[in-house]
């Protein structure tokens, strides 16, 4: 009896091992794909006005008229802010009035001069206390425009830092203007892709950048990368690139944010899916598979990302057959049965489900 037992379980579990041998999982592989694609890379970015100056009162004195509001468009020469001028007005016509004496003193002793009845020292004394006269006009009329202040280019007022009737030192602040006719958007890259840009981009024209604002729309017009500073920054291993984009509608101010696009080429690029890759300790691996089916992870440096895919670096072959799914059934060494895949149609199934 127990011998009997014994043939039943064993002929149970041949068969069972039969069954399981024949639903065998049959896995499916691909190559990576080599191809030409275009890469997009984000950096992060502030937008500066091509000028943006302060205007300071020149003079001391009461601030009497404000012409303009905040953030107004105010054009080249528009006048802007009067402090108060009379005292100024005043020194002026004294000025004035003493270039008028010195001038008849002058025209006087040069007709006596001319009669010999003064001598030509005294004569070159009254023109020099008129060229004194009229330099010292000049400087009144100077000093009486320094109580205008004029806009010295088209722009945008801000906020006005004094009020009507406000006692200024010579100076204060009054408020800041801004020529968005143009703006620089500075974007700071890190030293292997500034590499990248100098051998394989800039070389030949200016890189083409793109704007994305800051509620996530890409700006109408297309930026031109060029200024670039001359050092790196020691401690971010960064420099600062400068984009200039045309601003016609007016829409970008100055210390906006956003983020600088850059579309990169790149030739015969190394593409796997990215569900063919796992992680083991913030690291990226693919199981490779050999002659005989038998699995190997091994390391991959991710170049780039993009939606469902990975551009990596050569660390795998072309002709490399990497395992694309049921990467969580299988370990190490492993030998598997599997079915080969087109990268392509690999990769267009991707698009597929994704859509």
């Amino acid at each position: 009896m127990y011998t009997l037992v014994l043939a039943l379980l064993c002929l149970i579990s041949c068969n069972t091992k039969v069954e399981e041998t024949g639903k065998e999982e049959i896995f499916i592989s691909t190559n990576p794909l080599i191809k030409d694609t275009l890469i997009t890379k984000e950096y992060v970015c502030q937008i500066r006005s091509i000028s943006h100056i302060e205007l300071r009162a020149l003079e001391r004195g009461y601030l009497q008229h404000i012409y303009v509001d905040e953030g107004q468009f105010v054009k080249k020469g528009q006048l802007m802010f009067q402090i108060m001028p009379m005292v100024y007005r005043a020194e002026k016509e004294r000025a004035h009035a003493e270039a008028n004496y010195a001038e008849i003193e002058y025209i006087n002793t040069k007709q006596l001069a001319e009669k010999n009845v003064v001598s030509q020292n005294e004569l070159a004394l009254t023109k020099a206390k008129f060229n004194k006269a009229k330099a010292e006009l000049s400087l009144a009329e100077v000093r009486l425009g320094f109580t205008e202040i004029r806009a010295p280019f088209d722009g945008f007022m801000d906020r006005f830092q004094v009020r009507l009737g406000s006692l200024l030192d010579e100076g204060d602040l009054l408020t800041t203007l801004s020529d968005n006719s143009q703006m620089w958007v500075y974007f700071n890259v890190p030293e292997a892709e500034y590499l990248d840009y100098q051998t394989k981009l800039i070389s030949d024209k200016p890189l083409k950048v793109k704007l994305l604002m800051a509620n996530q729309e890409i700006y109408d017009y297309d930026g031109e990368v060029k200024t670039i500073e001359a050092d790196f920054n020691n401690e971010t291993g960064n420099i600062a690139f400068r984009a200039t984009f045309p601003n016609p509608k007016k829409l970008l101010r100055h210390g906006e944010t956003g983020n600088i696009v850059v579309n990169v080429p790149l030739k015969h690029a190394m593409i796997i899916p990215q569900k063919a890759t796992f992680e083991v300790l913030d690291k990226k691996y693919v199981y490779v598979l050999d002659k005989n089916n038998v699995i190997h992870s091994r390391k991959i440096s991710i170049v780039a990302e993009l939606p469902d895919l990975y551009v990596v670096k050569p660390n795998l072959k072309a002709k490399d057959k990497i395992l694309l799914e049921g990467l969580r059934k299988v370990t190490e060494n492993q030998k598997i049965n599997c079915k080969f895949q087109d990268p392509k149609m690999a990769i267009k199934e991707l698009q597929l489900h994704a859509e």
